[in-house]
């Protein structure tokens, strides 16, 4: 499906080998979707790649040439194969330096517990942001960023209080959405969907079939952020389809 209608736009990198050998299950970018969908925020890529700071930095810059915000997943503890702020600080040019806010976060939630490699958690980008939540609570650990990139743990559970703190940041215009169903096939379809797709360019047409299902055979999705576009582009979807819708939502 493609995004003709304009609105800010995301991309997501997920680092880790853990995800590509299947040791662990990928839970970060499923959830961050459909929270930026639900903020107006039209994510476009999806990567997932190695521990391997030229990958991650090639990834890093040509995500943040291209989307207005970018997310990465992992990479940002003490151990060896942590390298997501040393590679962010390479895509641009940037030096890794102890941030001493984060050392002194660190020295006092670990106390007597603390590891030299501890610390790790605090060399960041040099001139990286430290973003709080919008109660301005600095006891948290705060977000880094760098540009227009956001550096997420991958641990979901810490993903996903982190993305909290930052997630009104992004809100936009919203995405509007209506679904059609069809008990006809794609190829019988495909000529009403051709024609709403070249008479409503401000929108966007997508065609889902499904074969697990008997009560209909397509999901045909119309998205957009001008209302009254999207319900005519559906409105004339459900006239050219005909005995053929199941039904609208």
């Amino acid at each position: 499906m493609s995004l003709p209608f304009h609105g800010p736009t995301a991309g997501i990198l997920v680092i880790g080998e853990e995800i590509l050998s299947a040791k662990v299950e990928e839970e970060n970018a499923r959830y961050l979707v459909r929270e930026l969908r639900g903020l107006g925020v039209a994510v476009r890529r999806i990567d997932v790649i190695p521990d391997e700071i030229d990958e991650i930095a090639e990834a890093v810059r040509d995500m943040s040439s291209r989307y207005d915000h970018v997310f990465t997943s992992g990479g940002v503890g003490p151990t060896h194969d942590d390298l997501t702020m040393a590679a962010v600080a390479k895509a641009f040019r940037l030096r890794p330096a102890r941030n001493s806010e984060l050392e002194a976060k660190i020295r006092s939630a670990l106390g007597p517990a603390l590891h030299e490699r501890d610390l790790r958690m605090a060399d960041i980008p040099d001139g990286a942001r430290l973003l709080y939540g919008p109660d301005g609570d600095h006891s948290r650990w705060p977000v880094v960023t760098v540009k227009n990139v956001y550096l997420l743990p991958g641990v979901p559970e810490i993903f996903r209080r982190k993305f909290e703190m930052v997630r009104e940041r992004f809100r936009a215009r919203p995405i509007l959405s209506r679904a059609v169903y069809s008990r006809e096939s794609e190829a019988v379809i495909a000529a009403t969907l051709d024609a709403v797709v070249a008479e409503f360019p401000g929108v966007a047409v997508g065609s889902y079939p499904r074969l697990d299902v008997a009560e209909y055979k397509v999901k045909i999705t119309v998205d957009g952020r001008d209302a009254a576009l999207v319900e005519r582009a559906t409105a004339r979807i459900v006239e050219g389809l005909g005995p053929a819708v199941v039904r609208t939502e």
